[in-house]
């Protein structure tokens, strides 16, 4: 499977006890609501099949996870930092009312003073925001998401115009 066919989901923060457990930080919102009996990780930029043995959901965005044939703490010790997805098909179906910040990745952005930026390849939700970051000449251009910025979302044709705050391109652009 390649990542474009998954969903990233979340990583792999660190070891708990002996016995090769390790725990998920979630980075989706609702982790009770997908099927974990498989997890793929990103290992060398290939997504690899772990068979989940056991798990617990913590309140917390995490869960403590054990996997067949990951039996101590060495073996679970390599995946740490590890990037967490599952397949497209085994993700929960969304209602067309339920857009999301992160399903603007793909989107093209247009700036109304820069003119077309890139595509989104990557947004993240940090405690206080959405941050998308889009490729443009070789850089990465980041930049928050939010409701003041966004003037328009064209989900038909993939267009997330944007008015971003004045300098903020010049960071990136202009080193």
């Amino acid at each position: 499977m390649k990542i474009e066919e998954a969903h990233y989901i979340g990583y792999i923060t660190k070891t708990k006890g002996l016995k090769g457990e390790v725990q998920v930080y979630f980075e989706y919102d609702t982790p009770e609501a997908l099927d974990l009996d498989v997890l793929f990780l990103d290992l060398n930029g290939k997504l690899v099949p772990f068979f989940v043995s056991a798990y617990r959901l913590q309140h917390n965005n995490t869960g403590n996870f054990f996997f067949d044939d990951v039996d101590h703490i060495d073996k679970a010790q390599a995946l740490v930092k590890k990037r967490v997805y599952l397949p497209e098909e085994k993700m929960p179906e969304q209602d067309e009312e339920d857009f999301t910040y992160e399903d603007l990745e793909g989107f093209i952005v247009i700036d109304e003073l820069h003119g077309e930026l890139g595509e989104i390849t990557e947004v993240n939700e940090y405690p206080q925001q959405f941050v998308a970051t889009v490729s443009n000449k070789g850089r990465d251009i980041l930049f928050p998401l939010n409701e003041d910025m966004i003037v328009e979302i064209d989900e038909e044709n993939g267009v997330l115009r944007m008015r971003l705050p004045e300098g903020l391109l010049d960071i990136y652009l202009n080193p």
